[in-house]
C-alpha cells in the first residue's frame, strides 16, 4: 500500500487540471453513515514541482485555486434496493463531495468481503434525459460480477444529484471533485463489504478525461485507472470538436467568461491533464476504437505519448474496426481491463 494512502485519510499533491467534455450523447451506457472519520485531500506538496501556468491563484477554475481546497467525500449512503441478481445486489446511493450530494447506484457481490472497489464515470449523457445509473450499464454489471464494489457516480447537476448552476461554463471541471468525493467515500465508509485500500477508476469518453484529471490532481488516491474512448486530455480540442463545431451556444459563454485558447493560452494549459503529467503516480491503460468517429484516436495516442516521454505507466489498446462505444470486441476488452485490475489492485 502506497504511503500517501489510508481507510481514514489521504494526504495527496493537489494539482487539477479542467475538463471541457463532449456536448453530444457518447451512447455508453443502456440507456449508512458510520462516524469514521472523513477522508480529505490536502492540499500538501510533497512531489516534484509541475510546470507553473500564470493563473489566478484566487480564479476557482485555475490550479491555484483548486489546489487550496480540502477534497471531501463522506456519508455514503445507500438508499433502496434497486435490484438483487444472482451475483449482487444493487443500491441507489447518496455522498457527499465537497458539500454536495451526489447521487449514483452502487453493485455489491454477494458473499463476505471485503471486496476491491472500483469508481465509474461515465460519458456525456444530456442531463435532461439522464436517469441514476445509466451510464456504463455493461461495465456495472461485469464488473460486479467479477466480484467488485461497483460505485457508478451520477455527477453533480444529474438525477438525484444537487445542482452546481456553473458548472458547465467552467469546463465540466467540478465533476472530479465528485469522482474524487466517491472514492473518499468509499474509504471512509466503514461497510465491512468495501475494501478500502483497493480501489480503481474507470471512464468512458468525457468520463475518460474526468479520470485523467483525477490521476493529476490525487496521485496515490487509487491503486489503477483504465479509460474506454477518452476524450482529449487537452479541453480546448474538446471545445472545438464538441463545442464550436456543433455550433453549442456553451462556446460563446466559456469564451467570455474563461477567454478563448488564443486570447488566454494560459488558462487553457492550466486546465488541462496533460500539462501536469508528471505527476501522476498510477499504472493507467487506455482503449481505444480505431474507427471511433466520435472521440479521434489520435487523442488517445497523443496522450499515451505524452504520459510515455514523462516515464509514466501507461498502456494503450488499440481495438481495429471499434467505434466509439464498442461492439464484438467488448468482452475482450474487458478481458484486458479485469487482467489490469486484477494486477494492480492486489
Amino acid at each position: 500500500m502506497r504511503l500517501l494512502r489510508s481507510k481514514a485519510t489521504v494526504t495527496v499533491c493537489l494539482v487539477l487540471a479542467a475538463l471541457a467534455g463532449c456536448t453530444g450523447s457518447d451512447g455508453d451506457g443502456a440507456a449508512e453513515p458510520t462516524s469514521t472519520p472523513a477522508p480529505t485531500l490536502s492540499p500538501t506538496r510533497t512531489g516534484p514541482p509541475s510546470p507553473s501556468p500564470t493563473a489566478s491563484p484566487l480564479d476557482p477554475v485555475s490550479i491555484p485555486g483548486l489546489v487550496a481546497r480540502d477534497h471531501r467525500g463522506t456519508d455514503l449512503r445507500t438508499r433502496t434496493v434497486l435490484a438483487r441478481t444472482d451475483a449482487y445486489t444493487r443500491y441507489a446511493v447518496t455522498y457527499r463531495a465537497n458539500g454536495l450530494t451526489i447521487s449514483g447506484i452502487m453493485n455489491v457481490p454477494h458473499g463476505k468481503g471485503p471486496f476491491p472497489a472500483l469508481v465509474l464515470a461515465h460519458g456525456y449523457i444530456d442531463p435532461a434525459v439522464y436517469t441514476s445509473g445509466r451510464g456504463l450499464a455493461r461495465e456495472q454489471d461485469r464488473l460486479a460480477r467479477e466480484g467488485y464494489v461497483v460505485l457508478h457516480t451520477d455527477y453533480r447537476n444529474h438525477a438525484g444529484s444537487d445542482r452546481d448552476p456553473d458548472n458547465d461554463v467552467d469546463l465540466r471541471i467540478r465533476y472530479t471533485e465528485d469522482v474524487i468525493g466517491a472514492v473518499l467515500a468509499l474509504r471512509g465508509s466503514g461497510r465491512p463489504e468495501i475494501d478500502g485500500d483497493r480501489i480503481g477508476l474507470l471512464g468512458r469518453s468525457m468520463g475518460g478525461g474526468v479520470v485523467y484529471n483525477v490521476l493529476v490532481v490525487a496521485p496515490g488516491l487509487v491503486d489503477a485507472a483504465v479509460v474506454f474512448a477518452p476524450v482529449s486530455s487537452r479541453p480546448q480540442e474538446n471545445l472545438e470538436r464538441f463545442g464550436r463545431g456543433a455550433g453549442d451556444p456553451l462556446v460563446a459563454e466559456t469564451e467570455a467568461k474563461h477567454g478563448s485558447p488564443e486570447e488566454n493560452p494560459a488558462f487553457w494549459r492550466a486546465a488541462s491533464p496533460v500539462t501536469y503529467v508528471d505527476r501522476v503516480t498510477e499504472p493507467l491503460l487506455i482503449h481505444h476504437g480505431t474507427a471511433d468517429v466520435v472521440c479521434p484516436p489520435r487523442w488517445s495516442k497523443e496522450t499515451a505519448a505524452a504520459f510515455e516521454a514523462a516515464g509514466k505507466d501507461v498502456q494503450l489498446r488499440t481495438w481495429p474496426g471499434e467505434g466509439h462505444t464498442f461492439g464484438p470486441r467488448w468482452d475482450d476488452s474487458m478481458d484486458v481491463t479485469l487482467a489490469f485490475f486484477a494486477r494492480h489492485l492486489r
